[in-house]
């Protein structure tokens, strides 16, 4: 790939069907002619512009430039709008990201003393919104719903914070939850945040396996979980996910006295729930009988805040930790200027609470703003594809956050499903979790926004707690599938194999120069593998681990995981870029691709490509896939080959679990590991089945 021609631009001038021009401004690159199809901006209009946080580019670079010139000044600035019991001291911030310089340490605010749980509730039911909605709940059954204002859902927490305290829960005790998205999710991780406890919610996708090697790196004091959860037609029994889940880790030295369970009866009863007296208890028993009001366990800004397991490549899971005071100031003022974010919003991200977005832009990045929230327990396509934009209108949500990967299956359908409803309330659309490929991006913009609602996509990591790179929705001109600029505070490089920082137009490996208050502080119990996974690899940089290109106008181009980067014959391509170009073909509904080896180019581009809803497959469809690929980036960037995917191996929150993918296609299919946090293991049969059509 020439490093001076962005192929990601080129990409977007052949579009599918479905896809078309954006029906905005035919905008005008600064200095050049009409932009061409694959060069267009989309500008926010006038109107929202004008009563945006941020409503130009020069508003953003004043800002920005603060925020890198006086970090100290600026952070300070928005922490002082926080309820702090104690002030920090006169360091802001200190930090060494240099491992030449001695260990890795980044600290925000230390001394300050606060409460993020204090910070979320207590503070806005005192400054007068205690009857505003805090939480709309939707169930997986249409029509079964819920809702708590701030008072309300304050009152709960202190209940259930109470019960905690009395069962002997301290500050620094480490709770584990493992629940769907029911209102008690955001409740457990606000409760252990009141008392100071560290909580550490997993998935409740992932096996007993997996919970338990969780509980035996945390050693939690109690466990909270309900007994089942309907997430479409389907009835998962997690209650006995927890109970392997506890056997096995008290075989291995851990065991857990306490299983405080909800009685969730949309899904199954009482009686149809195996129980262990002693050990396991009925939430609805117990939290009811509790006060409503609870002390705040005030703590330092660097005290732990929770525990969040992310993969490693090397399959053991790393516990990503956080602190409170820095946390809390990136979650919120990311929230309130990434979404544009007003008081009178209702705001929707489909995030799961188990996964950092529901962390930070379900629970406390809107909590603090005093945002009202929508929390779903079901699946985005029950009963059919239209339940998003049902759930939207019935709140008038319009604020809508989701992942390029709902967006790509939703777009498999009829449009009908979407346009059937008003949608008139939407007026900020968002995306994470991966690169939204163009053609998304503009059926995302198009289809569901009406080519009026900005697109803020957003990229970070769980390690970073909070955006890094995203559009401010009123500021900036768009382009699709691009990230945009830095956040305040973030100083993106992007740098070459050896670490030099490369200026202007180019491709490299995304790293961040500095700290930001969001920053992870340390991987639990090992900070040997923080220090050697993120510091190490360029010295004086967190290196993310992602590989990045900057165009010439200054816009950043996430290209994915550098594991994800397949190296063909020299040439360096991402995984992102291949896949892009393949769903650019009109009979081509989503594509995931993995490097193989090859006994001649080093790497071969291996392809599962899943087709529109008909489309049979034919040797024709193949090459003809194979030729878009040849003609949007060039014939080195040729798929070797194409696998067809009834559907691809993804999380319950929509990630394409690609370590699978390579199994398959390197055909170790003893390898394959735990699949039974996949949406739908049986997938992987049916991959495997048709490894050799």
């Amino acid at each position: 790939m020439s490093s001076n021609y962005l192929r990601h631009v080129e990409s977007m001038s052949q579009l599918p069907s479905g896809a078309g021009k954006i029906s905005q401004l035919n905008a005008v690159v600064l200095g050049e002619s009409l932009a061409s199809e694959e060069n267009d901006l989309i500008f926010p209009s006038k109107e929202f512009s004008g009563q945006a946080l941020v409503s130009s580019p020069q508003q953003y670079m004043e800002m920005h430039k603060r925020s890198v010139e006086d970090p100290a000044g600026f952070w300070s600035d928005i922490a002082s709008e926080f309820y702090w019991k104690q002030k920090w001291g006169d360091q802001v911030f200190s930090e060494n990201l240099d491992v030449r310089k001695g260990p890795i340490r980044i600290e925000w605010f230390k001394g300050g003393i606060t409460n993020i749980c204090y910070n979320c509730l207590d503070k806005n039911v005192e400054a007068g919104l205690g009857d505003k909605i805090a939480m709309y709940w939707e169930g997986n059954e249409i029509g079964v719903d819920a809702s708590l204002t701030y008072s309300e859902l304050l009152q709960q927490v202190c209940q259930l914070a109470n019960y905690l305290k009395d069962i002997g829960v301290k500050k620094g005790d480490a709770v584990v939850i493992y629940l769907p998205m029911l209102m008690e999710l955001p409740i457990a991780m606000l409760a252990c945040a009141r008392i100071g406890a560290v909580h550490s919610v997993v998935f409740a996708g992932f096996s007993a396996d997996s919970l338990a090697q969780r509980i035996v790196d945390c050693k939690p004091k109690v466990i909270l979980t309900c007994n089942a959860v309907k997430r479409g037609p389907k009835t998962i029994n997690l209650k006995a996910i927890v109970d392997a889940a506890l056997d096995q880790s008290s075989k291995d030295g851990v065991s857990v006295d306490v299983c405080l369970t909800y009685e969730n009866s949309s899904a199954t009863t009482r009686e149809n729930t195996k129980w262990q007296n002693g050990r396991n208890v009925w939430w609805q028993d117990v939290i009811p009988k509790y006060p409503t009001s609870c002390e705040v366990e005030w703590v330092d800004a660097e005290d732990p805040l929770f525990l969040l397991y992310t993969s490693g490549s090397t399959g053991k899971p790393k516990g990503v930790l956080h602190t409170t005071g820095g946390y809390m100031i990136y979650t919120a003022t990311t929230f309130k200027y990434a979404f544009d974010y007003k008081p009178t919003d209702v705001y929707w991200c489909t995030a799961d609470c188990g996964w950092i977005t529901g962390h930070s832009y379900v629970t406390y990045g809107p909590m603090l703003n005093g945002a009202t929230v929508v929390v779903f327990e079901g699946a985005p396509n029950y009963p059919d594809s239209g339940r998003c934009w049902d759930i939207v209108d019935k709140y008038k949500v319009s604020i809508f956050y989701t992942a390029p990967t709902l967006v790509r299956s939703l777009m498999r359908d009829d449009d009908k499903f979407v346009t059937r409803y008003s949608r008139k309330s939407l007026r900020v659309l968002g995306s994470v979790g991966e690169p939204i490929n163009p053609s998304a991006w503009r059926w995302f913009f198009n289809v569901v926004g009406d080519s009026r609602c900005p697109i803020s996509d957003t990229w970070w990591q769980t390690e970073t707690g909070g955006f890094m790179i995203t559009p401010l929705p009123g500021a900036w001109p768009q382009k699709p599938g691009s990230a945009t600029f830095p956040f305040f505070g973030v100083q993106p490089v992007i740098v070459d194999e050896k670490g030099n920082e490369i200026e202007g137009e180019c491709s490299g490996y995304l790293c961040v120069k500095g700290s930001w208050p969001g920053a992870f502080r340390t991987l639990f119990g090992d900070h040997d593998r923080y220090e050697t996974t993120y510091f190490k690899p360029f010295a004086g940089y967190y290196f993310s681990g992602d590989g990045c290109s900057r165009d010439k106008d200054g816009y950043y181009w996430l290209t994915g995981r550098v594991d994800d980067v397949i190296n063909v014959s020299g040439h360096r391509i991402g995984t992102a870029e291949v896949e892009s170009a393949l769903v650019l073909h009109p009979q081509c509904a989503e594509a995931a691709v993995v490097g193989i080896d090859h006994e001649v180019k080093g790497q071969g581009i291996y392809a599962f490509v899943t087709l529109l809803e008909g489309v049979a497959y034919s040797e024709e469809l193949r090459k003809s896939l194979v030729l878009m690929v040849r003609n949007q980036i060039g014939a080195f960037a040729a798929p070797d080959r194409i696998h067809w995917a009834p559907g691809l191996p993804k999380t319950r929150s929509g990630k394409i679990m690609r370590r699978i993918l390579r199994k398959i296609a390197s055909r170790q299919l003893e390898e394959l590991g735990d699949i039974s946090t996949l949406a739908d293991p049986s997938v992987v049969d049916q991959l495997i089945a048709l490894a050799d059509v």
